[in-house]
């Protein structure tokens, strides 16, 4: 890390032509695919996707776990010209609806027992539906491949859906050089090399996930995607992979520290990183005491900005609880209410300015400027910056510390949640007459679901509908009815009577 990475972004697919041919790329549970082999089948998926007659720009989504197409699609789409638009396994048909309408997929591209679940009228117009299975193989028994791409890096080349507090989950968009210059940045500062292994066990559909992997291949590294099931799963696969590299959430590292770690899984880590919630200082410490040689990264970022900060691993034991500073290519302000800087202790709002900022939110004008606006103007890049939405405050070094967040989203086990979707759900089963979501602390998930409802007390038929209707992660962990919600002076429902309702009974 003593020189300083190059800024200068490429085309996302020509990540597949960092490694070293015979060196090992990405680990399935197939088999091992080498560079070469990576380098191969990236350009014959890009060539079947070619044939399909799709214009450019197109969306094409995937919804599958992790494997061949969920890895490559990233790299294939791009040398297509096409867009990628990775969709969550776990949601369900009723979210993969939504989202497949609102991005216009051309293409969806997932498991049988996946494609199975959708209804009549759940695909957008002109979708064609293939299984992941056939399109590899048609890929490759095709074997058209086509040669790296000369793609504008400002093209979109990807987006990835994300919860708000409000609404339906919205569309990043991401560019060829948000992805790339995300990817070089996280290789930068983790000091990632061509022999490290990573560990991808975040989900592919979300940008800390996703970044897994193309930060480890324009190292030159090999990774390895793993869906687990238990946290032993995690255990085992760091002993038989050698891994270096670790990422999870607040919520993994509870899980996995809770196993045992015999020292063949310990010693091969270098590194372990963090993000999607803040690290509390008992986290730390556990963390510190059972990898003691690795260096812990704690790091802050959003989808709508790929990531804004990372604190210096040798900071971690004195400032546990600090989100760092800005990483490479980011420029992140602290703002207050008049839009000037803010002091050295002065809560403001996060902005994030610079070349890592999204294109704003597919088909959603409305959105997009809300969060998307003007830099401010003490910014060195200008332009147009993310505006977070989230408090924090700068101390005298420059270290960035998290004070809240001014919506209400939930934030559970790593998963960014939307109260609005929970809520529309309960409502639609018919067993709701008014629901209001809204996140409680847990030990275990950061947040945990509280679902409060008016309506007809039938609450094991509540909970039956949501399981059929909601990813697991969107599952109310306690549904409590009311006879009346409480309301403020505007007439409409008080949120924050209902907070303070938890708040008094948790501290009792």
């Amino acid at each position: 890390m003593s020189t300083a990475p190059d800024p200068v972004p490429r085309p996302l697919d020509h990540l597949a032509v960092c490694g070293v041919d015979g060196d090992a790329a990405l680990i399935l549970r197939e088999g091992t695919l080498s560079w070469k082999d990576l380098r191969s089948r990236v350009a014959q998926l890009a060539g079947w996707l070619d044939s399909l007659g799709l214009e450019s720009g197109a969306r094409v989504a995937t919804w599958a776990a992790k494997g061949e197409v969920t890895c490559l699609m990233p790299l294939a789409a791009a040398r297509a010209g096409l867009v990628h638009v990775p969709i969550n396994p776990l949601l369900k048909r009723a979210q993969v609806n939504h989202i497949l309408a609102d991005c216009g997929a051309r293409l969806l591209i997932g498991t049988p027992a996946r494609l199975v679940t959708l209804e009549s009228g759940d695909l957008p117009a002109g979708c064609q539906v293939v299984e992941e299975g056939a399109a590899l193989a048609i890929a490759y028994a095709d074997g058209r491949e086509m040669p790296p791409s000369a793609a504008d890096p400002a093209d979109l080349a990807a987006i990835l859906y994300t919860s708000g507090s409000t609404g339906r989950p919205k569309g990043v968009m991401l560019s060829h050089a948000n992805m790339w210059l995300g990817a070089v940045s996280v290789a930068h500062y983790l000091g990632l090399a061509a022999d490290d292994v990573t560990l991808a066990v975040l989900p592919l559909s979300f940008d800390y996930g996703q970044n897994q992997l193309l930060s480890t291949w324009v190292a030159g590294g090999c990774a390895v995607p793993l869906d687990y099931l238990l946290p032993r799963d995690v255990v085992k696969a760091c002993a038989r992979h050698g891994v270096t590299t670790l990422a999870a959430v607040p919520p993994l590292w509870v899980q996995v520290l809770d196993a045992d770690w015999p020292p063949e899984s310990v010693i091969p880590l270098r590194r372990l990183t963090n993000s999607g919630g803040a690290l509390t200082v008992d986290l730390v410490r556990r963390l510190r005491g059972t990898f003691p040689q690795a260096r812990l990264f704690a790091m802050y970022g959003l989808t709508e900005a790929f990531r804004s900060t990372f604190l210096d691993p040798a900071l971690i034991d004195s400032h546990p609880t600090s989100m760092g500073r800005a990483i490479p290519f980011a420029e992140v302000l602290v703002v207050n209410d008049a839009g000037e800087i803010t002091a050295d202790g002065e809560e403001g709002e996060l902005v994030h300015c610079g070349p890592l900022v999204a294109q704003g939110y597919w088909n959603d004008p409305a959105r997009t400027a809300e969060r998307f606006r003007p830099a401010p103007a003490a910014s060195a890049y200008g332009g147009m910056a993310v505006w977070s939405g989230d408090r924090v405050v700068r101390d005298a070094a420059g270290l960035l510390y998290f004070v809240g967040r001014r919506d209400a989203m939930i934030k559970s086990a790593g998963n960014r949640i939307s109260p609005s979707e929970v809520e529309e759900a309960a409502l639609a089963t018919g067993l709701a007459v008014e629901a209001v979501a809204m996140g409680v602390p847990d030990a275990r998930l950061g947040q945990a679901i509280c679902l409060f409802v008016r309506g007809s007390g039938d609450a094991d038929g509540l909970h039956n509908a949501l399981r059929r209707d909601l990813p697991g992660f969107m599952q109310p962990h306690t549904i409590r009815y009311l006879d009346a919600m409480p309301l403020g002076p505007n007439g409409k429902i008080d949120r924050a009577a209902l907070a303070r309702m938890v708040q008094g009974e948790a501290a009792q």
